[in-house]
């Protein structure tokens, strides 16, 4: 009964500060569907992170707004755009349309923000390559990622070899394709470099290449903690089902 009662009152208070901190009503229905849980939601999302700077807020913020509210970033976007039609604010539309894989209505905004810009704009000009490879545009993606000037070595010249890497590959380029993955997965942080090599190495059937890639995807994953993975675990978990699909189909010794 006395847990009963407490549950209720953290519910009564954290509606009460949706009310008075106006916040999305949305969290309303959610705190009174899913009680406590609703709560812990509202209070990691919305509450703690104008209090706490830290990455564990940061990072259970991330988790969980694409599963409450997935729609906040596009709204933030047009509630902008509302208010001020810039570059900018298109961009901020084109990368919440992008999260949500809307590339369609990405690419809309991104062209919008190039127009307005005064040129040059060479960060948005990628963003709409990757926009476009992901609508199968791959030789328009690659015209404008080739007209882009190259950057000095580091995280976003490694993050467009990813893309050009991956541009490649769509358009059958696979010599050049492959020869710029096993030099990217070295130098970019995180796992999904190699992953979208070893997607890349099944399709072209060389598998034991594609279990070398994913084992040590693997083994990088096993010094991670939680959090770290969780961030990506669609990915994780499907570099886990593909290496164990690799090892099952491994003729016995």
């Amino acid at each position: 009964m006395i847990l009963i009662v407490a549950s209720l009152c953290i519910q009564i208070l954290c509606a009460i500060h949706v009310i008075k901190s106006g916040r999305n009503q949305i969290w309303l229905l959610f705190i009174l569907l899913f009680s406590l849980l609703g709560c812990f939601a509202y209070v990691m999302l919305e509450v703690l992170p104008g209090h706490w700077n830290n990455r564990h807020v940061r990072t259970a913020r991330a988790q969980l707004v694409g599963k409450v509210d997935p729609e906040r970033a596009v709204r933030d976007a047009e509630r902008n755009l509302d208010l001020a039609e810039t570059a900018s604010n298109y961009i901020a539309m084109g990368d919440a349309q992008a999260v949500r894989h809307r590339y369609v209505e990405a690419e809309i905004a991104y062209r919008k923000a190039l127009s307005m810009g005064p040129g040059n704009d060479w960060g948005t000009q990628v963003k709409l390559a990757g926009v476009l490879f992901e609508r199968g545009e791959s030789r328009e993606a690659l015209h404008l990622l080739d007209a882009a000037p190259e950057l000095m070595p580091g995280g976003e010249a490694d993050r467009r070899a990813l893309l050009r890497a991956r541009i490649l590959a769509d358009l059958e380029r696979t010599a050049e394709a492959r020869s710029l993955f096993e030099d990217v997965m070295e130098r970019i942080a995180g796992e999904e470099a190699r992953c979208h090599y070893a997607a890349f190495l099944l399709q072209q059937a060389d598998r034991p290449r594609a279990q070398s890639v994913l084992e040590e995807v693997e083994r990088r994953a096993r010094r991670m903690d939680r959090t770290q993975r969780a961030v990506q675990a669609d990915m994780y978990r499907w570099a886990g089902e593909r290496l164990a699909e690799l090892r099952g189909n491994q003729p016995a010794a």
